[in-house]
């Protein structure tokens, strides 16, 4: 009965709230006059030559509430490859979701395109706020089991994960007419309990949080550098890391991370300037540099800089700093499979997910969107991805331009489980894409029913294979870092991204990277003080 009631209320007022909505006009502010204090800056000279407490690498999901965080104490700077997304309604405008990744070009489009060996095609993030400023929004907390496995402070966490929700998180008025049809379609294929909203990671159909505000209006990564210390942060966007410049003590045969060498994003490969970490003067204590360049970006940067697999470093004539194997390996993406519920392109307007639905074991989620082809069509359809695949990939370098993409290879239901959950996804999508529900809101009924062959279902499984943006791994905590993010045997040098992750944390993983940023910032600042603590104690 309850869920009788709950349809019920959808579809009356849906209807009202829709027509609500069409009759007022909004507009998007691109970013309210005099609300920005922090200092962002394209030029390179600002920042050329000098010296910082933190060098915070890619101006992401992650970067942004890292560099937020270590700015309340520190002076740190913040490099980000792509521009601003202020003022591009591109990116802040809901009504234009997914129109970043159907136009991209080679040094300087928001989204930058990328195909895996496999000949999956992708995007990485190129914008101050990172993948946040061009993905559906969607915001869902990791499950408590992910938490627990990684070992993070549970407490420290849930306050991390309030920090941002209380900024750029919000909960919805009401479901657009689609995404009240994939809900009804997701309980009409049996994803049960219904959980209504909520932002934790559950089995059942659910409302989650968004990053699109009632007037559909993005907060990105971005906005949460308002709460940096405006007198320390430093933003320097279109610029790119080209390496890290390291220090190396013979004496005590310590290898330190002492700074940066960048250059301008779209300029020439060789005017390349440097910034530093600075050196307290009564202090033994100093700064780290921090990659938080995205699971591409960050074992690019370090193979560029010398640290990973000899031979593939030799390769490219780049000075062999330290040997490290592992850089580069365990890349993942969560497989994907999409099935079109509409029979034609149509002129609808783009509509992100905000319903999931989740299977009992947490191995598949399931959302729905509707999609622009190009700037005059879209389409509809339900996705499916496979939460935990076992499959493994790696990264390697294509070249020595940082601008440019590596080589990556993701080895898509390479595992037999993950095949035989493959096979799985595409039954449940099926099942879904015939709903009444769907039906009813299309005008129409899918005519031709996936075939009920195992082999022919594995053979379309490997034939539609796709990316849902969420890939991790190259610099994996235990292989290329320890459990503080440090890289293993090099001084002042920390990762801090999807990178580091073994694997998936099953839901989209923005939330949790949002909140790893405040997280480990806050963490860096206990050891700081820590440290500082212990200092005085031995030098009264």
């Amino acid at each position: 009965m309850e869920l009788l009631k709950t349809k019920q209320l959808h579809n009356l007022l849906t209807p009202l709230l829709v027509l609500l909505f069409a009759s007022l006009s909004f507009s998007f502010p691109t970013e309210p006059k005099g609300n920005r204090k922090w200092h962002m800056t394209s030029d390179i000279k600002e920042v050329a030559d000098k010296a910082y407490d933190y060098i915070v690498v890619g101006g992401g999901t992650c970067g942004c509430p890292l560099a937020a965080t270590l700015s309340r104490k520190f002076s740190v700077l913040l490099i980000e490859r792509g521009g601003s997304p202020y003022g591009n309604p591109l990116i802040i405008n809901k009504r234009y979701y997914g129109f970043p990744l159907v136009e991209t070009d080679r040094y300087m489009s928001v989204a930058q395109s990328f195909i895996s060996q496999e000949g999956v095609r992708n995007v990485r993030g190129r914008v101050l706020g990172g993948s946040s400023a061009i993905n559906g929004g969607f915001y869902s907390r990791a499950s408590e089991e992910f938490v627990t496995k990684v070992g993070w402070d549970k407490e420290l966490v849930k306050e991390s994960y309030e920090w941002v929700e209380s900024k750029v998180v919000f909960s919805p008025w009401f479901l657009t007419p689609w995404q009240s049809v994939a809900e009804f379609s997701l309980l009409e294929a049996g994803f049960l309990p219904y959980n209504g909203f909520s932002l934790e990671h559950m089995k059942g159909t659910k409302i989650s949080g968004s990053v699109f505000d009632e007037f559909g209006k993005r907060h990105t990564a971005a906005d949460l550098l308002h709460e940096g210390n405006p007198n320390t942060l430093t933003v320097l966007v279109n610029a790119t890391v080209k390496s890290i410049i390291f220090h190396h003590n013979g004496k005590k045969n310590e290898t330190r991370a002492k700074g940066i060498r960048f250059i301008q994003s779209n300029g020439i490969l060789d005017e390349t300037h440097e910034a530093y970490i600075r050196k307290p003067k009564n202090s033994t204590s100093r700064g780290d540099v921090i990659l938080a360049a995205g699971a591409l970006g960050s074992p690019q940067i370090l193979l560029l800089s010398g640290i990973g697999p000899k031979e593939q470093l030799k390769k490219f004539n780049i000075p062999l700093v330290l040997d490290m194997k592992e850089v580069g390996q365990g890349m993942q993406d969560n497989p994907c499979i999409a099935v079109l519920v509409d029979s034609k392109p149509q002129n609808r307007v783009p509509d992100p997910p905000q319903v999931v639905g989740i299977t009992d074991d947490l191995k598949i989620i399931v959302e729905s969107s509707i999609l622009p082809q190009n700037f005059n069509a879209t389409r509809v359809n339900f996705a499916a991805k496979l939460a935990m695949p076992s499959s493994k990939g790696m990264l390697e370098l294509n070249n020595t331009d940082p601008r440019l993409n590596p080589s990556v290879k993701f080895n898509y239901l390479a595992s037999e489980n993950d095949m035989v959950e493959c096979v799985k996804m595409t039954k449940l999508l099926d099942r879904i894409a015939r709903s009444k529900s769907v039906a009813l809101f299309l005008g129409e009924s899918r005519q031709n029913k996936l075939t009920s062959f195992e082999n022919d279902l594995r053979n379309f499984c490997k034939k539609n294979v796709r990316t849902i943006y969420h890939y991790h791994g190259g610099c994996r905590v235990g292989s290329v870092v320890d459990k503080h993010y440090k890289v293993f045997n090099v001084k002042g040098l920390r990762i801090l991204d999807g990178s580091t992750f073994s694997e998936s944390p099953g839901t989209n993983p923005m939330a949790t990277l949002l909140m790893l940023g405040r997280y480990q910032g806050i963490k860096i600042l206990r050891e700081r003080e820590a440290n500082y603590d212990s200092n005085v104690k031995e030098n009264p």
